[in-house]
């Protein structure tokens, strides 16, 4: 499963190169060839430290819990189906509070952020981290596969999963509203995912969650009230063109960090809560929301 992930992966993307290029979701604000360049060498080095760190870490830890029979999976004489599902929901969980604890922890942010100063969000955005943030994550999955105990099997077909829906909800592609609907109930899709990329702090501050939009429901984080459509992407203080090339990208951590949530002018980004629909997990499709700063 693993040899073929890279090959579904490419071709997942090229297809939704194509979708977001005729099906628009957000306006562009950027020259896309531009941006395909940055995000493709930021991404280039993201797979390298992701080679070299990331997946030995990952199958070291597959074997020796394979050999120990440690892990949660582990702890009781279960069916294969349900140790399959029971190692699956909790990868996807535990990615769920990885995420989280990059937005959280001031340490981790700094390189996630790089990230997130992406002033466009499409299908180039999905694997564009910085490269210290992948080897951050090899202990992540050390910790990871260690505590559950997977199964080769489980974790092969899982990235396979993850990697194609994070492509899936970072790309610009729109889909009609009541599809998305009914795809949010068990995905993570592209409107939900766009709020996560609002220049709003609490709306930036949601739907951490990659690839099951449940945990955010379960952990009271999840918000589909804002039209994604309207949602200005990127962290403010970082908006200004010079900020997103690949050296200030790559260098952007090791520097004094700027008031994130404040724009160059000092202004802070807010949204007016009259104009957000009532109900905070109904996904809306409205284009009445406006931009304030003060």
């Amino acid at each position: 499963m693993l040899a073929y992930t890279p090959a579904i992966v490419l071709g997942l993307f090229l297809l939704l190169l194509l979708l977001e290029r005729w099906f628009p979701l957000r306006e562009r604000t950027n020259s896309l060839l531009g941006r395909l360049t940055i995000n493709f060498c930021v991404t280039a080095l993201a797979f390298v430290a992701n080679a070299v760190l990331v997946q030995p870490a990952a199958k070291f830890m597959l074997h020796w819990t394979k050999a120990q029979s440690f892990g949660l999976v582990h702890l009781g004489e279960l069916p294969s189906l349900v140790k399959f599902a029971i190692g699956f929901l909790l990868l996807d969980l535990s990615f769920y509070y990885w995420h989280r604890a990059n937005h959280k922890f001031p340490l981790l942010w700094r390189f996630h952020n790089a990230h997130h100063i992406d002033p466009d969000l499409d299908v180039s955005t999905g694997f564009r981290f910085h490269f210290i943030e992948i080897a951050f994550s090899a202990i992540f999955r050390i910790v990871q596969v260690g505590l559950i105990g997977v199964s080769f099997t489980t974790f092969a077909i899982y990235e396979l999963i993850f990697q194609a829906n994070t492509l899936f909800h970072h790309s610009n592609v729109q889909l009609p509203l009541q599809l998305e609907r009914w795809l949010n109930m068990i995905l993570v899709t592209p409107r939900m995912h766009g709020i996560h990329h609002s220049q709003v702090q609490e709306e930036t501050n949601s739907n951490y969650s990659v690839v099951f939009p449940w945990w955010d429901r379960l952990h009271r984080t999840l918000r589909l009230n804002v039209p994604v459509s309207e949602v200005a992407i990127g962290i403010p203080a970082y908006t200004k063109p010079e900020d997103n090339n690949i050296l200030k990208i790559l260098s952007m951590p090791f520097q004094k960090q700027r008031d994130y949530w404040c724009k160059p002018d000092e202004t802070l980004v807010k949204r007016n809560p009259s104009d957000l629909g009532e109900n905070l997990t109904l996904m809306v499709d409205t284009e009445n929301l406006t931009l304030t700063t003060n």
